[in-house]
């Protein structure tokens, strides 16, 4: 690949408590995920994104981070992460990991530390009242007493003490931490809740200085040499958004606009044109993701009469048309595959599965249910662990009992039964993933006017691609059909379908 390779890149998320488990625990693992290497490279894609594989409590699945340099015992060891990343190199395949920039783990040696010599909390915010009114992104009260009485700040749960970033050591910290991984192979990083470093008196959010952490990161990922720095950025100033993505800061940062826009011509179009508008002028590479470990997965949610998706779990439990919502999946991977730039692929999502939105109360171990009282079910739903074969849980996932259980109906969108059926989502997946290595990613893109109601573009190579998103079909343009989302009528394209095209 090339030393832009992120530019275009298919990146393969994988949550690795839920991608396979190779030593019968049911939880996943690393050995899990080196074994099922060759399914990642068939599927076709070019870096592996993983969350965070740290030592933690997992009070908030892994983002409660120990140890920045070690590995979750659950997973594996050290040694055998780099075993991992040198066998993915080997097929190619990238490998991006998750840094925890903006809290730690009550159970980090810096924080036992500062609960036992208060000469050493300067590392994260302690007060001696609460400081402010600000309320946990994940429910309740953003700071916790300790037993002296001071209280410590944490913007998502108690056990996620937020790090003082006005602390030269944290920094000094943090860019350690960024060579350690540089060192043992590490591609990139993605950049967990990247803007919300800075704490001032008025917010948190989005502050100026968290650009000079980020200045001198690519100053750090410069030295080794195609790396990529990639940011969770939820912002909804495309203007300040867009800061992050100067030349010497970030390489590309999470497209949440497209994630969380509804499955409607008018506002996809508005995105899209918006995204490109913020990204060109500074010379980045859109990105482009439906799901993630935090999301509701698309099949599910693309079903409902509401299709946006916003965090607090108001939509969970809303009727879904399970063949509406997989018809629209389908034409959504296209239409994202098909757009300039970098596409993310959630697991599982290439397989159809759709949220689990039944899980006992007494399974679910998100922080948003527990903090909210049960009024928001949290993230597990999107987090079940993935089905590769057999006809009943735990669908060839491990030996053991999953740590989440998977539902009876999956036994017909396991892998296996998937793998060699023509129709099937693995099967378009695969399909696009290697026709869009070819002839798509990195690039521009000429809209085509094809009526309110179709998204049509055309890219360099030739492609078009065309999605109805009307209630009917609607002409489908001269060309041969390189692929298509769906059954295609004579001369036409159904509602809900994308189809790729070449005159070429």
């Amino acid at each position: 690949m090339s030393q832009t390779w992120w530019r275009g890149a298919a990146i393969y998320q994988v949550y690795l408590r839920s991608f396979a488990d190779g030593n019968g625990d049911g939880v996943g693992d690393l050995a899990g995920l080196r074994a099922r290497l060759p399914y990642l490279k068939d599927l076709g894609i070019d870096a592996i994104w993983l969350n965070p594989w740290y030592p933690s409590p997992m009070a908030d699945g892994g983002y409660d981070v120990a140890d920045y340099r070690d590995i979750e015992p659950d997973f594996g060891t050290l040694a055998e992460a780099e075993r991992f990343i040198a066998e993915a190199h080997d097929l190619d395949i990238k490998v991006i990991i998750d840094v925890v920039p903006n809290h730690s783990s009550t159970e980090s040696a810096w924080f036992r530390e500062a609960l036992a010599n208060p000469a050493a909390r300067d590392r994260f915010w302690f007060s001696d009242e609460p400081a402010n009114d600000w309320q946990s992104i994940f429910g309740g009260s953003a700071w916790t007493q300790v037993p002296d009485g001071q209280w410590y700040l944490h913007l998502f749960a108690p056990e996620q003490p937020d790090f003082n970033w006005a602390n030269p050591e944290v920094h000094r910290e943090f860019e350690d931490v960024l060579r350690f991984w540089f060192e043992r192979g590490v591609d990139g990083f993605r950049i967990d809740s990247a803007a919300l470093l800075y704490k001032s008196d008025t917010g948190y959010e989005d502050l100026d200085e968290v650009h000079d952490v980020y200045r001198r990161w690519r100053e750090v990922a410069d030295e080794y040499g195609e790396r990529v720095l990639i940011g969770e950025v939820w912002l909804p100033d495309q203007e300040r958004f867009a800061r992050y993505l100067r030349p010497d800061e970030l390489h590309t940062a999470f497209n949440f606009d497209f994630l969380s826009c509804p499955w409607d011509p008018a506002a996809l179009r508005r995105v899209i044109d918006l995204t490109l508008a913020t990204h060109t002028p500074i010379g980045a590479p859109p990105t482009w993701v439906l799901s993630n470990h935090d999301v509701t997965r698309p099949v599910t949610r693309y079903g409902r009469a509401d299709t946006t998706f916003e965090h607090g779990g108001r939509l969970h439990g809303t009727p879904s048309d399970p063949e509406l919502g997989y018809r629209r999946a389908r034409a959504a991977a296209l239409l994202s595959m098909a757009l300039p730039g970098s596409v993310y692929v959630y697991q599982g999502d290439e397989l159809g599965l759709p949220e689990v939105e039944n899980l006992p109360d007494e399974l679910r171990q998100d922080p948003m249910f527990a903090r909210s009282g049960g009024a928001n079910p949290g993230r597990d739903g999107c987090r079940v662990p993935l089905p590769w074969s057999g006809d009943e849980p735990p669908y060839g996932f491990g030996t053991g009992t999953p740590w989440l259980p998977q539902p009876e109906s999956w036994r017909g969108l396991t892998a296996q039964a998937q793998r060699t059926d023509p129709g099937s989502m693995l099967t378009l997946y695969r399909t696009a993933l290697a026709i869009r290595r070819d002839r798509l990613g990195d690039g521009t893109m000429t809209w085509l006017p094809l009526g309110e109601n179709v998204l049509a573009f055309t890219r360099e190579s030739g492609l078009t691609c065309v999605t109805n998103l009307g209630p009917g079909p609607v002409p489908r343009p001269a060309g041969e059909v390189v692929l298509a989302s769906g059954p295609l009528e004579d001369g036409a394209l159904p509602s809900d379908t994308t189809v790729w095209l070449t005159t070429s």
